[in-house]
């Protein structure tokens, strides 16, 4: 597997406070790679190494095979959590200079620029100021300005902050689009949601240490723990509930008198699903037999709650 970026082992100290301790990532090429963590874990010290506006003070950096030098800068689209648009300015001029300053000549900028505002149905933004806009509307010309140059990796720090769930989700399309043309996108949020919609991968940072990182469909499957959740019709709950006592964990149990179904959620031995399956196949109508995948906030709380405990 080839990567668009790979950090070995970078550490960032400010002063008595480490800020990045020995984190090592390898972000596959045409993924989304979700960059996790609470406020203060590191996160954005470590983007902001990646656009070089700080650097690390050990490890090494490589962008698609090279070491990562001030050129790539011009193969990055930085999209941070605090914009930093020009309020007094129109929206089409600051487009312009800021699309320029990213190599693009004023025609090729001109260009895009058409094709992203049709896309995004904005056209008629052109000449208003920025702070004529509401900070949904700004934010898509951030959106705009950041992708413009077609960079190889584009990173997005709380991409949705702003949106209503319309735009939102006319963003994330935005976003999968990018993705299947072949961009490499890093994304970071406190939006789990969003990170089981959009993420292949996930690393999670934690008071400055990595702490879990690979392929999400992965990662889940290792956090399984032999939950299901089950339906059975049934007028003999009770008969039920006292055979399977003894034999598996029942969580939590409520009967629907209406629909005469007995719901449970149990925890099994592993690898034993056949055996209660068939148990209660000859016992009641099995209405509903599903196992239960932890989600991605699942895993981000569990996982930081066990580092922790670790700790004490």
């Amino acid at each position: 597997m080839s990567h668009i970026l790979v950090a070995n082992e970078v550490t960032k100290q400010f002063g008595s406070h480490t800020a990045l301790k020995n984190v090592s990532l390898e972000i596959p090429k045409n993924s989304i790679y979700g960059l996790l963590g609470p406020n203060g874990a590191g996160k954005t010290t470590l983007i902001r190494i990646i656009n070089q506006i700080t650097y690390p003070d050990q490890g090494s950096v490589y962008f698609d095979g090279e070491l990562l030098k001030p050129e790539h800068i011009s193969q990055i689209g930085y999209l941070p959590e605090e914009r930093g648009l020009y309020k007094s300015m129109k929206v089409g001029e600051q487009a312009l200079y800021l699309a320029q300053l990213k190599g693009l000549s004023k025609a090729e900028a001109k260009k895009r620029l058409k094709y992203w505002f049709e896309r995004l149905e904005i056209g008629d933004w052109w000449n208003k100021k920025i702070q004529e806009l509401s900070k949904g509307m700004a934010q898509k010309i951030q959106f705009v300005v950041t992708v413009l140059h077609e960079p190889k990796l584009l990173i997005f720090d709380e991409p949705f902050s702003g949106f209503d769930p319309i735009n939102a989700n006319i963003i994330k399309e935005q976003i999968l689009s990018l993705k299947e043309n072949g961009t490499s996108i890093i994304f970071s949020t406190h939006r789990m949601e969003s990170v089981e919609e959009l993420c292949e991968y996930i690393a999670l940072i934690h008071k400055s240490e990595k702490i879990l990182d690979g392929k999400l469909s992965d990662i889940k499957k290792a956090y399984k723990n032999n939950i299901f959740k089950i339906g059975l019709e049934t007028d003999n709950q009770q008969s039920i509930l006292n055979e399977m006592e003894g034999k598996f964990l029942i969580l939590s149990q409520e009967y629907d008198s209406k629909e005469k179904q007995l719901n449970l959620s149990v925890q099994l031995p592993s690898n034993e699903s056949g055996e209660i399956l068939s148990f209660l196949g000859s016992r009641a109508n099995v209405n509903g037999f599903i196992e239960t995948i932890p989600s991605a906030n699942d895993i981000f709380i569990q996982t930081i709650q066990n580092k922790n405990i670790d700790n004490e």
